[in-house]
């Protein structure tokens, strides 16, 4: 699944073709995806200019003088730019036409999604998928005091804390258990034991870990491509992630993978002790 890296990688990728540019057209040719796209969408959108391609959490936010776009490349979406004859494959959904130029919604399992918020129903984030969404994990107001603070009393493995998505966005499962092994903190240790030193190491260490996995391009597990077509490659230098049986890249002892809340963990027993 894409997570925050690789949809930070796709705005970049796309921002320099569709902001300042007119929409001609949006054409719909599978309104199936996780939630159908509105069918009075496109007469919304047509001629009306990109002023800037955004990001919350998962969610591409492609902003109207006449509302926004909520873009979600939900299990294996991508969003290619494409010449303009590009003839379109099976699983390519949805189109922006511009001049010159096209960007295409990919999405083989459709369980993306692209919603339309209205400039006349106030401000996007207060959208229902945006309005319940943690900090960010680059605002300068995330920190370990805050992680602290608000894992005080929950019993939850911080592992779930963190991909839960209430008190920071973004952190999906390749990069909870890389900041996890970083910090030292076993992903089964409950949120709430964790002392105020640890989340201070915790919190650096998932911002560390999200910054070099968007310089590093993303991950390409599954279908994720950058804009362009080229793959992410930051699983090639991941720590723990997919690597059971394998070497600990710091003491040797072998990586071990667990199911938590029917998501793979990889941690290192002795690295991380519970």
């Amino acid at each position: 699944m894409p997570e925050l890296p690789e949809v930070e990688v796709t705005r970049r990728g796309i921002a320099p073709h569709v902001e300042g540019a007119v929409l001609r057209r949006l054409d719909v040719r599978d309104a199936r995806l996780r939630w159908p796209v509105p069918p009075a969408m496109a007469a919304e959108l047509a001629g009306r200019t990109v002023r800037e391609a955004a990001r919350r959490g998962k969610y591409l936010l492609l902003r109207f003088d006449n509302g926004t776009q909520l873009v979600h490349l939900g299990m294996s979406g991508s969003l290619r730019v494409v010449e303009p004859d590009a003839p379109p494959g099976l699983h390519d959904h949805v189109d922006w036409v511009f001049d010159g130029l096209i960007l295409r919604l990919r999405d083989p399992r459709r369980f993306g999604a692209v919603l339309w918020h209205a400039q006349d129903d106030g401000p996007v984030l207060a959208h229902p998928r945006l309005a319940t969404l943690g900090i960010e994990p680059f605002d300068p107001a995330f920190d370990g005091y805050l992680l602290h603070r608000m894992t005080r009393k929950r019993a939850t493995p911080i592992k779930q804390a963190l991909l839960g998505g209430e008190i920071v966005v973004g952190v999906g499962n390749i990069y909870a258990s890389e900041s996890l092994f970083r910090a030292g903190i076993h992903p089964r240790t409950p949120a709430g034991r964790l002392s105020l030193p640890r989340c201070l190491r915790l919190a650096d260490e998932v911002k560390a870990t999200l910054a070099e996995a968007i310089a590093a391009g993303g991950s390409s597990l599954r279908d994720f491509v950058h804009s362009d077509g080229s793959s992410g490659y930051f699983q090639i230098d991941s720590r723990v992630y997919g690597r059971e049986g394998l070497p600990c890249r710091a003491c040797a002892t072998p990586i071990k993978r667990i199911v938590q809340f029917q998501r793979a963990t990889f941690y290192c027993p002795r690295c991380q002790k519970f």
